[in-house]
């Protein structure tokens, strides 16, 4: 095996580990959105003589929660679905796109998406995606 084709093995691999720490990590929301499910439905006792939050608040944890765990699951799919791409040597530019968005968030995302652009814009590695043409 080629050094080019053990780099994209081994970015392919750390793809997908990156990928399930994003998701895990997308989950740190879920406390926020569940407090908030509890603001809005009452389920935290008022004290005589305090007052209730307005619902504005429950309503507020829940839609920020929401995107954030949205944004997160899809950024994690997006890593799997690089992986899994760098693995077949297919879509090459959805491939680039995905390791820019990674240099985003650091230090994975940031260690991994610079090694994956490394990678990608040797010549040699160009040629392994493109289509084999019988």
């Amino acid at each position: 095996m080629n050094q080019d084709q053990e780099h994209l093995r081994l970015l392919s691999i750390f793809h997908y580990a990156v990928g399930g720490l994003t998701a895990l990590a997308a989950c740190f929301p879920c406390i926020h959105l569940f407090l908030g499910i509890a603001l809005v439905s009452g389920a935290f006792p008022v004290q005589p003589g305090d007052q209730a939050p307005p619902p504005i608040v429950g309503w507020m944890f829940i839609s920020i929660a929401s995107v954030l765990i949205l944004a997160g699951w899809t950024l994690a799919i997006a890593i799997f679905v690089a992986g899994r791409f760098l693995a077949r040597r297919t879509h090459y530019m959805y491939c680039f796109v995905v390791a820019a968005i990674e240099c985003l968030f650091m230090p994975l995302g940031t260690i991994l998406g610079v090694f994956t652009i490394i990678v990608l814009v040797r010549p040699s590695v160009k040629a392994l995606f493109q289509p084999v043409v019988a």
